[in-house]
């Protein structure tokens, strides 16, 4: 490990003496690590992070006392304002509110990250003039309200519809306006019956789709195994239910000379798990620390 990284580290360490975490903020690295990430700060080692220029990594530190995050909902850098709005509560009230209303729409789409949120807010957000605030809404309120939600699957927004489309399942009224939006269609499939035509939809995206949905009739299934686009015929290959003589003659079909495309086919066809994280690294003892600080000069 680096001394950066460990510095970092050592930020964070739990029980941590106050004047060792001072002597770490003047290091930048070690100062962010501790604004963001320590739920003991003091109102002094808050005054240093601010005067010191870290005041955006403290806002986004939910074990920040209430009026401290109020105070950096004020601040004149957006970025300060936004790290607020992803996790505040409505302390004082009507905070949400005044962030509702930022002039910076970063502001107010971060405050759609935020899940303390009413109901009666993220109508509010869902509503904004800025399309990039109204997807935030449907990335992150999943568990939006039906009148939210449905007025973010007919958004007139097309990126906005695409998003809600991907998130939400659709009311059945409103299926068919999905089915029938180009914008929307490929991702309405999988809420509705599997059909020859949409099988045989223009739209490859549609028709992959259809490959890959849960309640595919074998019929369809051996249908789109000859389909011209090689995604399609891949997403067969991909279904548990697909029989291995056809996998295999798929994927015997599916050779291509492009490198990035054949890592896509595979990772489709494949079961794929994230690495283990490596493990934290042991807390120091106060010798230890102090040995650290002083060959960082700190």
């Amino acid at each position: 490990m680096d001394l950066d990284a460990e510095l970092s580290a050592l930020a964070v360490q739990r029980d941590l003496p106050a004047e060792l975490v001072r002597r770490l903020l003047r290091h930048p690295q070690a100062r962010r690590s501790a604004a963001l990430l320590r739920r003991d700060l003091t109102e002094e080692l808050i005054a240093d992070i601010i005067r010191l220029g870290s005041a955006r990594s403290l806002a986004a530190n939910a074990s920040v006392p209430a009026h401290v995050r109020a105070h950096l909902a004020e601040h004149p850098e957006p970025t300060v304002r936004a790290a607020v709005a992803a996790s505040v509560e409505d302390e004082p009230p009507g905070l949400w509110a005044r962030l509702a209303t930022d002039q910076d729409p970063t502001v107010r789409a971060f405050l759609a990250m935020n899940e303390h949120l009413s109901h009666e807010l993220l109508a509010v957000l869902a509503a904004d003039p800025e399309p990039y605030v109204r997807s935030s809404v449907v990335q992150y309120g999943r568990q939006a309200p039906e009148p939210v939600r449905r007025a973010l699957l007919t958004d007139p927004d097309p990126d906005v519809r695409r998003t809600a489309a991907t998130v939400y399942a659709p009311p059945p009224d409103l299926l068919p306006a999905l089915l029938a939006d180009p914008e929307t269609r490929s991702l309405a499939v999988r809420h509705a019956d599997p059909s020859p035509e949409l099988a045989a939809d223009p739209d490859s995206g549609v028709r992959r789709a259809v490959a890959d949905h849960p309640n595919l009739p074998a019929e369809l299934r051996n249908r789109l195994a000859r389909d011209p686009d090689i995604h399609v015929r891949n997403t067969i290959a991909a279904r548990p239910d697909t029989p291995a003589p056809l996998r295999e003659s798929l994927i015997a079909t599916a050779a291509t000379d492009d490198p990035l495309t054949e890592w896509v086919l595979s990772f489709k066809r494949s079961a794929h798990t994230c690495p283990p994280r490596s493990p934290a690294p042991p807390d120091l003892t106060r010798e230890q620390a102090e040995e650290l600080l002083v060959r960082a000069g700190l």
